[in-house]
């Protein structure tokens, strides 16, 4: 794991967590690492200074050896806010949504363009549906004057 120090195009200050640089790197790529104040996703790593341990000084109580086989303490479990009250009840709304949609609407998987262009042509009853459909089948339901949108992922399915 590495802790970034990051700065958004808004200049707010934030530090998160990656499992690695190239983690960073493909999350920032993807939109996925977004500023927690302004949600801006132009994100840029900060200037960090490195955390370097100083050989001068005496070994902290809780660094010290626990026992005589010289096993370290087990570090105690900390309390860590990963996400503030606003990201938390986007969230949670974002996930609220997503419920509504799925208990209203019939899952009809790859052949929702197909179920869509019927429905719009009066071949079958109109009813809310959801499925997958391609970059490019989206776009021709929306050139064609089919309205769709996309269904928001939860947070838990990015992860």
């Amino acid at each position: 794991m590495i802790k970034y120090a990051l700065v958004c195009d808004a200049s707010h200050e934030f530090e998160s967590w990656f499992a690695s640089s190239g983690s960073y790197d493909l999350q920032v790529k993807r939109g996925y690492v977004t500023c927690p104040f302004c949600q801006s996703p132009k994100v840029t790593k900060a200037i960090m200074s490195p955390n370097i341990g100083r050989k001068d000084k005496a070994l902290a109580p809780t660094d010290q050896p626990a026992n005589d086989t010289g096993a370290a303490p087990v570090a105690q479990p900390q309390a860590m806010a990963l996400l503030d009250e606003r990201q938390q009840a986007l969230r949670e709304m974002i996930k609220e949504l997503h419920e509504k949609i799925i208990a209203s609407s019939d899952d009809v998987g790859t052949a929702f363009s197909e179920e869509a262009r019927k429905m719009h042509d009066g071949e079958t009853p109109t009813r809310s549906i959801r499925g997958k459909a391609s970059f490019e089948e989206a776009r021709a339901l929306l050139e064609d004057g089919i309205p769709v949108m996309p269904i928001p992922d939860l947070p838990e399915e990015r992860n």
